[in-house]
């Protein structure tokens, strides 16, 4: 007997196939601070017209998420918050949100997504941390103070 009349219903190119597509057709907006509703998905940034990053908007809303990016790139040089425009879906669930950031991120390949742009880098600025490319590619404004820092004394005795 041949394999020819066997069926496997691949569900995950399915998911993935039907995902860039509403993906694509959603409409794109330039980046701003309130651009998205308090929701879980996934978004896609977007440099002068080519796809940079993509990410999941899970333990945070996109709203929450991409007004962070927009701040984010309005404190550095060599790249205006006005070249950034953004797409977004709203989608519930924790396993679709995170098999649709990586259905963007595999079919995409984002630049941006291995430069260190969307971490949360807890090292960072520590001695012996090298920079990241994002940050070497796009360094602080020097206008931008970022969060003062206070150094905690341990208590007196």
């Amino acid at each position: 007997m041949c394999d020819q009349h066997k069926f496997v219903f691949e569900f995950d190119k399915a998911f993935n196939h039907q995902l860039i597509e509403k993906f694509e057709a959603s409409p794109a907006h330039t980046l701003s601070e309130d651009v998205a509703p308090p929701k879980t998905g996934v978004y896609a940034l977007y440099w002068k017209g080519r796809l940079v990053y993509a990410g999941k908007a899970l333990k945070t809303t996109l709203k929450g998420r991409l007004a962070d990016h927009a701040r984010k790139i309005r404190r550095r040089q060599r790249i205006e918050l006005q070249e950034v425009t953004c797409r977004f879906l709203e989608i519930e669930g924790s396993w679709f949100v995170r098999a649709a950031e990586d259905a963007l991120i595999t079919h995409y390949s984002p630049a941006w997504n291995l430069s260190g742009f969307g971490g949360h880098d807890p090292g960072s600025g520590r001695p012996g941390i090298r920079p990241r490319k994002w940050d070497q590619d796009f360094p602080l404004r020097p206008d931008y103070l970022g969060p003062k820092r206070v150094r905690r004394l341990p208590p007196k005795r």
